[in-house]
């Protein structure tokens, strides 16, 4: 079978989750992926936990399906060695901060000189240009400077990090989306580009209503726990052994709730309830009566009771369920079984792209450091092991 983007070569010189997110999601469907890391120490999250037989499952995860080798940029043997490789090269990922490239003279102007194709990717905090882009850019900056974590927490309570890394994913997502864009155009134009990548602009592009209550009010909008502001009931609600998610999003299913689920089709004729509008002013008097029946029924009979009558609703479910979960992890294949040389047996997340035709294949794990340089500089650039051997006397590779 094809892969989708096995005609794509990818120079990938970045590290820790934004940019190896991104590169691994071209990996999966087939690009060659070559990370390109710095000799002896590596990309930082090699020592990030957890840590199994000592190499870390955190970069075993997000570097799968890439050829490794090493290469110091400060050199000028070493630049010139890159630059070699961008001559043959479709993409070059980068997650620097700006006006790193350009001080090692590898920038986008630089390189579009000796491959006016090639398509150049940067992800950073703020993006390669406006006041704050030299500033240093992580998750947590990303989260609070994009205003997501003013929106998440408890009533009464703080803003909070949401318990991932969104701001790295979001950003190491549009990253994707912007070089599959940028591939498309070079086949109209035959002209690569620099695509620009801010993780703040992606926490920001996330906020969807929060925005908006904000510009019709012009007060920032409280905190609400799980509840939404655009739609009611639609939060978490509690049952006799924990809790669970209601997601009904419109009239029609408020109506099933009511006739089918609390059997009571008087609440769809009390002005509180009567519409959308009403029930998520009225919220706070809503939940308590969907409690009363709720917590009449576990977690999994509630859940069970709603879906037959046809209205969303899921448990809140902890990773050992997460895991287990057969939708999850057999039909959506979210998590693959890919042997690694050092870890041994264990799963990495799957791809969540689903293309029928030309699938995913994660089959290659993570490179140890400088695994292919033999492999790569051989076939790229025609170097023999002899000249390799004195490259990493130098510590160029």
């Amino acid at each position: 079978m094809n892969k989708a983007l096995e005609d794509i070569v990818v120079l990938d010189l970045t590290r820790v989750l934004a940019g190896p997110y991104c590169t691994m999601m071209l990996a999966d469907y087939g690009a060659e992926v070559i990370k390109i890391e710095v000799p002896e120490k590596g990309d930082d999250t090699r020592a990030f936990g957890p840590l199994k037989n000592g190499a870390s499952m955190y970069y075993a995860n997000v570097n799968r399906g890439k050829k490794g080798v090493t290469l110091n940029l400060k050199n000028p043997k070493g630049r010139r060695l890159f630059l070699e490789m961008v001559k043959k090269a479709d993409v070059v990922v980068e997650n620097y901060r700006p006006g790193v490239m350009e001080k090692l003279e590898l920038g986008y102007e630089t390189l579009q000189k000796i491959n006016s194709q090639i398509i150049y990717a940067a992800v950073s905090g703020f993006g390669c240009y406006g006041p704050k882009s030299r500033r240093p850019g992580y998750d947590i900056i990303a989260q609070a400077t994009g205003g997501l974590m003013s929106i998440t927490g408890e009533p009464g309570g703080h803003g909070i990090r949401v318990g991932n890394a969104m701001g790295d994913v979001l950003g190491g997502m549009n990253l994707t989306i912007g070089i599959l864009m940028a591939l498309h155009a070079r086949n109209l134009t035959g002209k690569g580009q620099r695509v620009d990548v801010s993780l703040v602009d992606s926490v920001v592009a996330s906020l969807e209503t929060g925005t908006q209550r904000f510009f019709a009010s012009g007060k920032q909008p409280e905190l609400m726990g799980n509840r939404y502001a655009a739609a009611y009931p639609y939060d978490s609600f509690k049952a006799e052994d924990g809790s669970f998610v209601i997601g009904c999003g419109n009239d029609k299913l408020f109506t099933l709730f009511c006739t089918k689920v609390l059997m009571q089709p008087q609440l769809l004729e009390d002005p509180r309830f009567a519409t959308n509008l009403k029930r998520c002013e009225y919220h706070d008097e809503l939940k308590p009566i969907i409690e009363e029946w709720s917590c009449k029924h576990t977690v999994d009979e509630a859940v069970d009771l709603l879906n037959a009558a046809g209205v969303p609703a899921a448990p809140i479910n902890g990773l050992k369920r997460v895991t287990e979960d057969e939708h999850i992890v057999k039909a959506r294949e979210m998590f693959v079984a890919l042997p690694h040389p050092i870890i041994g047996d264990m799963k990495v997340n799957g791809n969540p792209v689903k293309l029928l035709a030309t699938k995913a294949d994660i089959s290659r794990p993570a490179p140890s450091l400088g695994q292919d340089n033999v492999a790569v500089y051989g076939k790229l650039l025609g170097l023999d092991e002899q000249t390799l051997e004195e490259l990493k006397k130098e510590k160029i590779i």
